[in-house]
């Protein structure tokens, strides 16, 4: 008895011993709203997080049930970060509902990137008349690889409080980033120099803050107003001044409906593209570079061809 109660000792001594260890290795849980901010958390916090992207690039994130699995994932996370500018309005305010204190709003552990950046299309008034318009601006801000710098930045330091231990290497991977990302958008930008001036029509607003950093020019939009699907009188409308303006693409997401694009398309002769959206959106955009490689290409391709 006595030797069962010394082994029982030492195995008790043993597992206090290795406490803090298995502390450190704890790993901060990372609840992203969409796969671009999945990738970014990747970028900034590297093997130090736990990440989960609560959507997936082919689904429409305006539309993503609060799913009880979700429930369960967003209660175990530390931090919480999404697009905001309503973009999440029907489904992460009951997810944080359900959530413990740390990813409440107020909180370090709740990030809304819409929140670090400049917005577009702030409406001064809005009534239901309008569509699907969002009073805080154009949430797609993803599609701006100039935020992506601001968010990452904000990222990093909301890293930093949850986790002082590693603050020095969310600072460093952050620089390493930054450094990286910066080179990046400087040969984007010359790739795309061509583009600059020229025309498209998209399909919904996603596009915005894209075609504001190329200097690309909208001809027009399939959706009359945000949200509600193209009318046949508003297609008709487009033909004559979409060729006119020399429009080289119509472009979309991939879970945009194709009807509306492909009917313009037959009637004007130009190309309709399902661009890459998010990390995953198309193959071989697997991260945050891949992406913005794969806009720029094909974009730069549907132009080439127009000529």
């Amino acid at each position: 008895m006595r030797q069962l109660l010394i082994a029982f000792a030492f195995a008790f001594a043993f597992a206090l011993a290795l406490l803090p260890l298995e502390a450190a290795r704890a790993k901060i849980n990372v609840f992203a709203c969409h796969p671009e901010w999945a990738a970014l958390a990747q970028e900034v916090g590297g093997e130090n997080l736990e990440i989960f992207s609560a959507t997936h690039a082919g689904q429409n994130p305006h539309y993503i049930r609060a799913r009880p699995s979700l429930i369960s994932k967003i209660r175990g996370a530390d931090i919480v970060i999404c697009s905001g500018a309503s973009l999440e309005i029907g489904w992460l305010p009951l997810l944080v509902q359900k959530a413990g204190g740390n990813v409440q709003p107020g909180k370090p552990g709740y990030m809304l990137a819409a929140d670090f950046v400049e917005t577009l299309e702030k409406p001064e008034y809005i009534d239901r008349s309008m569509g699907d318009i969002h009073p805080e601006g154009n949430p797609h801000v993803q599609l701006d690889p100039r935020n992506i710098l601001v968010v990452a930045d904000e990222l990093a330091s909301r890293l930093s409080v949850l986790d002082r231990e590693n603050a020095e290497v969310y600072g460093e991977n952050l620089r390493n980033f930054s450094g990286k990302w910066k080179e990046a958008i400087r040969r984007w930008e010359t790739e795309a120099a061509p583009l600059r001036g020229k025309y498209v029509v998209t399909h919904h607003q996603t596009w915005i803050y894209l075609l504001d950093w190329l200097g690309i020019r909208r001809a027009g939009t399939l959706e009359e107003k945000p949200g509600i699907p193209p009318s046949g009188r508003h297609l008709r409308s487009l033909v004559s001044e979409v060729q006119d303006k020399g429009t080289f693409a119509i472009i979309r997401t991939v879970y945009d409906p194709g009807n509306a694009g492909e009917w313009l398309s037959r009637k004007t002769g130009i190309p309709v593209a399902v661009l890459p959206h998010t990390v995953g959106s198309a193959e071989g955009t697997d991260d945050l570079f891949s992406l913005f490689d794969r806009i720029v290409e094909n974009l730069g391709k549907l132009a080439g061809a127009r000529r």
